[in-house]
């Protein structure tokens, strides 16, 4: 059936109105959806994600470095200092001559002490030699028993001197080396306190010069006492790893090992005394520097990680905001543990691989909308 005109305007008109009429419905509905949107738009977060690490469990204190051995160097012999082979502050091998004092006094001793023996052995010759003819005398019966006993005696007492003499050039040539002093260690040599020409004295109360080792060196430290039992525990099983930070170096500590624990606890501090030995190959570590030291006690492995800054506080402890999947969030209590270079180890509440928030938080309540903004790089 064909319509006329006039129905044909009637439809047209009709179906015009219902669209109006459903553009009226949707209108207020739509409006209302972007006005909530508006009124509460995604929170723009830094994120980032917990992971697994192995986490070395460490003991900071701060240690001061010693020389691992000081020598004070000292004349053995008196006399006139003749030659320095060194300048202060310089670096010396072990057996290095150091100091020469004058050879000359002890060089003349030496050679009466040999002539004096060349004496005594001739005379213990001719002791012997009579001793032998008053043997055969004897059993003849010529001389007397006493006049045998007077030679026999004579003879024995002359080879005792001979052997007197013998030890007196032996330390008369052990004065004549104490006029060369040698280093007795590698170390570098402080300040010198007798120069050339001086008199010194044997074993006078000042140092001609102090050696310091350096290479290896120590560095001593002190941790609380409560620690003490995980140290000898963990000591029992290898050599614990020590690491000396100098001022700013961090990035390049000196690495050495446990070496030494006190025997008794300080009563006045509670603490004990550690010390570490440090090969030292680039000599930064010096004596009486201050040094930041580590001590590595063990490693906890597969640990779950995050930044630091993704923990808040509440009145009811430490929590987290969690992204879900849905881009909300949710605040999760946690079970914190240990702190290492930025890293918060999470003993409970957190898994491996959960999206967490950095930065942020104070915008955030649970279930609220975030958006994920890159983190903000610093300028070197």
């Amino acid at each position: 059936m064909e319509l006329n005109l006039y129905q044909k305007r009637n439809i047209i008109s009709f179906l015009q109105i219902l669209l109006i009429f459903t553009l009226l419905i949707a209108l207020p509905s739509c409006s209302s959806k972007k006005k909530e949107e508006m009124k509460n738009p995604p929170v723009p977060v830094v994120a980032d994600t917990s992971v697994l690490k192995d986490i070395p469990v460490q003991i900071n204190s701060i240690g001061i470095v010693e020389s691992y051995s000081t020598v004070s160097v000292k004349s053995l012999v008196p006399g006139q200092l003749m030659k320095v082979y060194f300048k202060e502050g310089d670096f010396v091998k072990k057996g290095e001559l150091l100091f020469k004092i004058d050879p000359r006094p002890f060089e003349a001793l030496l050679r009466q002490a040999e002539a004096n023996l060349a004496k005594e052995i001739a005379l213990a010759k001719n002791a012997r030699d009579q001793m032998k003819r008053y043997e055969s005398l004897i059993e003849k019966g010529f001389v007397s028993k006493d006049d045998y006993d007077r030679i026999h005696s004579n003879a024995e007492a002359q080879d005792a001197t001979v052997e007197a003499d013998k030890a007196l050039i032996q330390n008369n040539r052990l004065q004549l080396e104490y006029c060369s002093i040698r280093s007795p260690i590698d170390g570098r040599t402080g300040s010198l306190m007798v120069y050339e020409g001086n008199i010194v004295k044997a074993n006078d109360d000042d140092a001609l010069v102090t050696i310091e080792q350096v290479n290896p060196i120590k560095v001593s430290f002190s941790v609380p006492e409560h620690f003490l039992s995980d140290i000898k525990k963990y000591m029992g099983e290898e050599k614990l790893k020590l690491e000396a930070i100098i001022d700013k170096e961090e990035k390049n500590p000196e690495i050495g090992v446990l070496s030494f624990v006190d025997n008794t606890v300080d009563k006045s501090t509670g603490t004990i005394l550690l010390k570490g030995t440090f090969e030292n190959k680039s000599r930064r570590l010096w004596p009486g520097q201050f040094a930041n030291v580590i001590l590595t006690l063990t490693t906890e492995e597969k640990a779950v990680t995050v930044p630091s800054p993704a923990l808040q506080s509440g009145q009811a402890g430490q929590y987290i905001y969690v992204i879900k999947p849905d881009m909300t969030v949710e605040s999760r209590q946690v079970k914190v543990g240990r702190v290492y270079k930025g890293d918060t180890i999470i003993k409970e509440g957190l898994v491996s691989g959960e999206k967490i928030v950095t930065d942020g938080q104070l915008r955030l309540i649970p279930g609220s909308k975030v958006i994920i903004k890159p983190p903000v790089v610093k300028a070197q």
